[in-house]
């Protein structure tokens, strides 16, 4: 059974920085492709980042290029969301999510598996 579990979350303050890891099991990693998604209270959920699932291609939305980056370890079976320095406006919720072929859209809805999600909390 897919399962996907994030952690590395909690509070920092601005300009701090975070790694949030997000480790799979029940499934080959390799053949996935893995986005990160945030949503923040009241707002719609945002695509963050995505890579491939077999050269380790990389997308970072606009906003947060730069700032963050995406890589992922399918021998530890982990994708890891380095996240360098933060704003308030970053504060979410964030989800890892997982999809199955060689396409690796920032587009929620083309992922088949997600996370429980880990909290981000951007405060001075």
């Amino acid at each position: 059974q897919v399962h996907l579990v994030e952690s590395g979350g909690g509070l920092v303050q601005p300009g701090g920085s975070l790694r949030l890891s997000c480790a799979a099991s029940g499934f080959t990693l390799d053949f996935y492709a893995i986005a990160w998604f945030r949503q923040a209270p009241g707002k719609e959920r945002e695509g963050v980042s995505c890579i491939s699932n077999s050269d380790g291609r990389t997308y970072v939305a606009e906003s947060m290029k730069g700032r963050f980056t995406i890589s992922r370890d399918n021998a530890k079976g982990t994708v890891d969301l380095q996240m360098n320095t933060l704003e308030p406006e970053d504060t979410a919720i964030y989800y890892c999510a997982a999809k199955y072929g060689t396409s690796w859209p920032l587009n929620a809805d083309n992922y088949d598996y997600w996370g429980q999600g880990t909290q981000v909390t951007v405060s001075s």
